[in-house]
């Protein structure tokens, strides 16, 4: 049988992996896609670049679109990533009639709705596990592996330098400025680390996961999105104090009044398997209504980790190659005409319980004052320290029960007003994550 020929646009990290592992692996990927995959094409834009990879048997060309125009390529892997041009070229494989695989989280989960529905009409397939979490195949999980439940709820660590200076500042007492100078120098975080640091990423990847969980349309713009840039030491020792730690999160839940759709700093117990996920390593947590807890766990990031997950969908999309597009696996899960336009939740009707870490001058009264404000609004303490004076200020730390988040916001607004707390609250979620 006549071999599968794809092109590949970009190889940098992750293209040059996609061939070590298309190649290193050639004989095993045949024999499970029922035939060769031949790399005839590859563009870079900079050709003189010394590569990761061997690219002697590969035409090459610094022009993406003439890989895209090629009439001998079937399958188009876009590894450039972006939504500039990554769009275009993308755009124009569907339109050209060749299937498409990608790791661009930020395409996905930004244009997703409209490249699906363009697929859909040409009869071609956009495969993306690469998008999320690096090689933990979560999507197909999801996708397929639970077809048969109904997902209540997910919650991931999905960006690795986010966990990496999170696990430094607990394991080793560093501060955050520090932990990140370091991910710099180590190459997990760039130059500029806002879309890590800030959740940006992550909102990206919890975005996709979401729309495949819930059968509902890509809303990125309605994803609540907080960094981890204002987590101190003293947050991540008084959490492990507590038996917690804090954790970058994205969640996901499905309620009876919408969809909650959020990234930011939680604190989970620290007997949760997801809480003693360290380093760079991803994980993500989804609560089937059959299944219950399950849990991903791997690399998120890496040339042949997410090389690993771009080869599985070229080895799909092989396998589909003479399947009737209308029996294919639907891209988000559902059908693209039983998808729901369920709302996404704005944050201040989010339910969840907090940490609070509030600095109160060292004077009397001072815990009764906090302590009816948060009455007032009919926020119940679950638990409380405080600790020693700090130059004249007293850190009192506490544990809320659940409480709707516009009520939350109200009594920090009211406690920050007050004459004895000088300092901004420190306003922390917290996730159980039970089964």
């Amino acid at each position: 049988m006549q071999s599968v020929k794809i092109g590949i646009l970009g190889l940098g990290t992750v293209g040059s992996g996609t061939v070590n592992v298309l190649t290193r692996n050639s004989r095993e990927i045949s024999r499970r896609a029922g035939r060769d995959i031949e790399i005839y094409r590859a563009a870079d834009r900079d050709l003189d670049k010394p590569k990761s990879c061997d690219t002697s048997n590969i035409n090459l060309t610094d022009d993406a679109f003439e890989v895209i125009n090629d009439p001998e390529i079937q399958i188009v892997v876009e590894l450039i990533g972006g939504t500039g041009i990554a769009k275009d070229l993308v755009t124009q494989a569907i339109e050209n009639g060749k299937h498409v695989v990608t790791a661009n989280k930020a395409l996905i989960a930004m244009h997703g709705n409209e490249l699906f529905a363009l697929a859909q009409e040409k009869g071609v397939t956009i495969a993306f596990e690469a998008a999320v979490a690096g090689g933990i195949p979560i999507i197909k999980a999801m996708r397929e592996g639970l077809a048969g439940n109904r997902i209540e709820w997910l919650a991931g660590i999905i960006n690795g330098t986010g966990n990496f200076i999170l696990t430094e500042m607990r394991e080793k007492g560093r501060d955050f400025a520090d932990v990140l100078a370091e991910a710099q120098a180590l190459g997990y975080a760039e130059a500029d680390p806002t879309f890590d640091i800030e959740g940006i990423d992550a909102a990206h990847k919890l975005t996709i996961m979401a729309s495949i969980a819930f059968g509902i349309p890509l809303q990125y713009y309605k994803c609540y999105t907080e960094g981890i840039s204002k987590i101190s030491q003293e947050d991540v020792q008084y959490a492990a104090e507590l038996g917690y730690r804090i954790k970058h999160l994205g969640i996901a839940k499905k309620m009876d009044s919408g969809v909650e759709l959020r990234v930011h700093p939680t604190l989970i117990p620290e007997r949760r398997l997801i809480a003693n996920v360290n380093g760079v390593m991803n994980a993500v947590v989804v609560k089937g209504d059959a299944v219950g807890p399950t849990l991903y766990y791997g690399a998120g990031a890496g040339s042949d980790a997410t090389a690993s997950a771009v080869v599985a969908d070229i080895v799909d999309i092989v396998r589909a190659l003479t399947t009737d597009p209308e029996n294919r696996v639907p891209h988000l899960a559902f059908q693209p005409d039983a998808l729901k336009d369920t709302p996404i939740l704005p944050m201040n009707e989010v339910v969840t319980s907090y940490y609070l870490r509030i600095h109160t001058l060292d004077v009397p009264g001072v815990l009764a004052d906090i302590t009816r404000i948060l009455s007032d609004e009919g926020i119940n303490i679950e638990a409380i320290l405080q600790k020693e004076d700090h130059g004249g200020l007293v850190p009192i730390i506490m544990l809320t029960q659940a409480v709707v988040e516009k009520n939350m916001d109200r009594a920090i607004e009211q406690i920050e007003a007050l004459d004895t707390v000088p300092d901004a609250i420190m306003r922390i979620r917290m996730e159980s994550l039970g089964g």
